[in-house]
């Protein structure tokens, strides 16, 4: 068995409830392209298989713990209005707006003031998330003793769950992964994790982001694929002072989110499989 296997979840322990945090806000301030197309201000609303994108993730949240509260850190929350699964869990008590900030890092800081820890953080166009794997990702920050928590998926895995879902990947000495917008921090001083994502985040879009963010002889060792996926982990929790570790998800849908037109289409095919 691979060793990338050995820290599947049993979904019979019980773990702390998280607070859960989903990004829904502008990048950059910016219109995004699918936004425009739709016609609408924020990403998080374009239609797709019948309802907005934050819509099914919402939906997948609320399933994934009955007590757990729901942030969304959005420019503009009357976007969201008319959204059925924001109006149910406004009325239920379980969802509150936080004012998305200048980054992605400031969003989160502020949503941690208000809503606390641990905190899991996904993205309002991450539609194929599943039930399991958000509790998988939170039942590893607690199981692992991990202060910060990456989901990730192989590349096999992601090909396998669509040719077309993943393009790019990051690349170790033992295994290739993209990210699935799933991540775990355990307190305020796991915030020192995301530091990272200062400048956005977008590290194989703009590889120099890699140098800013985690130093020049990381990138080497990236670039040269010196590492092991855990031992680059190894060099990061260093760099920042708190344990981060990576959680390998079997389902390699996991790592396709609605980006672009493409990866709209590959959801929409994929949303679609499953009706």
């Amino acid at each position: 068995m691979s060793r990338f296997k050995c820290y599947r979840t049993n979904m019979m322990t019980d773990h702390p409830t998280p607070t859960i945090l989903v990004l829904a806000g502008k990048r950059d301030g910016k219109l995004d392209p699918l936004a425009e197309r739709a016609g609408v201000s924020h990403k998080a609303v374009v239609p797709i298989a019948g309802r907005p994108l934050i819509g099914h993730v919402l939906q997948t949240l609320e399933a994934a713990w009955d007590d757990a509260k729901i942030l969304i850190s959005i420019h503009d929350p009357s976007v969201l209005e008319d959204v059925e699964e924001v109006k149910r869990l406004k009325s239920a008590g379980r969802l509150e707006m936080t004012m998305a900030q200048h980054g992605i890092v400031e969003s989160v800081e502020a949503a941690a003031a208000q809503g606390g820890f641990p905190l899991l953080i996904t993205t309002g166009d991450n539609v194929l998330t599943t039930v399991d794997a958000l509790r998988a990702v939170n039942a590893a920050g607690h199981d692992r003793g991990a202060d910060a928590v990456l989901g990730l998926a192989r590349r096999e895995d992601i090909q396998a769950a669509h040719p077309d879902g993943q393009r790019k990947f990051y690349e170790f000495k033992d295994i290739a992964i993209a990210n699935c917008n799933i991540y775990w921090l355990r307190n305020e001083k796991s915030l020192q994790a995301a530091e990272a994502f200062r400048d956005g985040g977008q590290f194989i879009k703009t590889p120099g982001a890699i140098r800013k963010a985690f130093g020049l002889w990381n990138l080497i060792r990236f670039r040269f694929r010196m590492d092991t996926l855990y031992g680059a982990m190894d060099r990061l929790s260093k760099r920042f002072g708190v344990r981060v570790i990576a959680h390998v998800l079997d389902d390699g849908r996991l790592a396709i989110d609605v980006d672009n037109e493409r990866t709209y289409r590959v959801t929409e095919e994929l949303l679609a499989a499953d009706a």
